[in-house]
């Protein structure tokens, strides 16, 4: 059967959103108040940005407004607290583009306080399929808070987590599929920018 032309609306979608190389990871490092410290060339390519215009910058720069700001929050504690988190991103590009990653982020830790002295993360291009899944919900989170705020917003994805009997962690890893050859490819980014730190 003959495909059928795309319509005007897929043309869109598809002329706007940035298509990531599989191969290829993004990786940015920011200070405990979230201001961008490094950015490898992966990230600087697919942002549009600089690193002139990165450096010193919040890293919000790059936040798309279809991102659910509860998200960020979860983000946040979670690696205030000294953890480790898997979430899935909209991000935006200088020109307006967007683009979807998988990433990981982790704290660094100073020596002698062991505490949080700066945050890095890892990204990768994220697939049809997670976006998908992923999708809907964010939609529904920025639909809530755009009526009830972030506490609204917080309620229903605690709902949302208790209705499936799981945690976000568990709901996340289930979505992106965070084992087999992701857990590998997310190791070896860390191991790599480890045994470079003094690059970072």
């Amino acid at each position: 059967m003959p495909r059928m032309p795309r319509t005007a609306k897929e043309e869109t979608i598809d002329e706007n959103k940035i298509q990531l190389d599989p191969k290829k990871y993004i990786v940015s490092k920011t200070d405990t108040k979230g201001i961008i410290e490094y950015g490898n060339d992966y990230f600087t390519e697919i942002s549009g940005y600089t690193n002139a215009e990165l450096l010193g910058q919040p890293h919000n720069i790059i936040r798309h407004p279809d991102m659910p700001k509860i998200i960020f929050k979860l983000l946040w504690d979670r690696i205030k607290d000294g953890k480790n988190i898997y979430a899935v991103i909209k991000n935006l590009s200088k020109d307006g583009k967007y683009y979807w990653v998988i990433t990981e982020t982790e704290p660094n830790f100073d020596a002698l306080t062991n505490k949080p002295e700066s945050y890095i993360a890892y990204r990768k291009a994220a697939s049809d399929k997670v976006i998908k899944e992923i999708e809907p919900l964010y939609q529904k989170l920025l639909e809530i808070e755009k009526s009830s705020g972030m506490e609204g917003s917080q309620k229903y994805l605690s709902g949302f987590l208790n209705e499936k009997g799981v945690t976000y962690d568990k709901y996340i890893a289930k979505v992106i599929g965070i084992a087999g050859i992701k857990k590998v490819f997310f190791n070896t980014m860390k191991r790599i920018f480890k045994k470079n730190k003094h690059k970072i």
